[in-house]
């Protein structure tokens, strides 16, 4: 599976995240910050702003890389993505991510 598609089946390379990081984009790190801010209720600033993908070696943002419960989980359980664990259909974890982005599931299911 592609390195660029995350643990959950996001697609990395469509993240404000790694777009702003890719292309060292200020503007687009300070946008982010700003509206990830007001999303999550919490103070995210530019600088935190920095990943190269969930599965991809390098920067993960601070979320992506030490809170995520689907990364830690599939990390937790030495699978590819999490369409290669058993419990994908069932799995409320994951399942939060389909409700709301019903593609990932897909991408992962290729």
């Amino acid at each position: 599976m592609d390195k660029m598609i995350a643990y959950c089946g996001l697609d990395c390379e469509k993240c404000d995240a790694y777009i702003a990081t890719i292309k060292d984009d200020q503007a687009l790190r300070e946008k982010t910050a700003k509206i990830w801010s007001e999303w999550n209720h919490v103070n995210i600033l530019p600088e935190h702003i920095r990943c190269e993908g969930c599965r991809a070696s390098g920067a993960k943002f601070v979320y992506c890389e030490a809170l995520c419960p689907v990364r830690q989980c599939a990390l937790k359980k030495g699978v590819g993505t999490c369409g290669d664990c058993a419990d994908i259909d069932t799995c409320p974890t994951v399942g939060k991510v389909f409700e709301n982005a019903p593609d990932a599931r897909e991408r992962l299911k290729q």
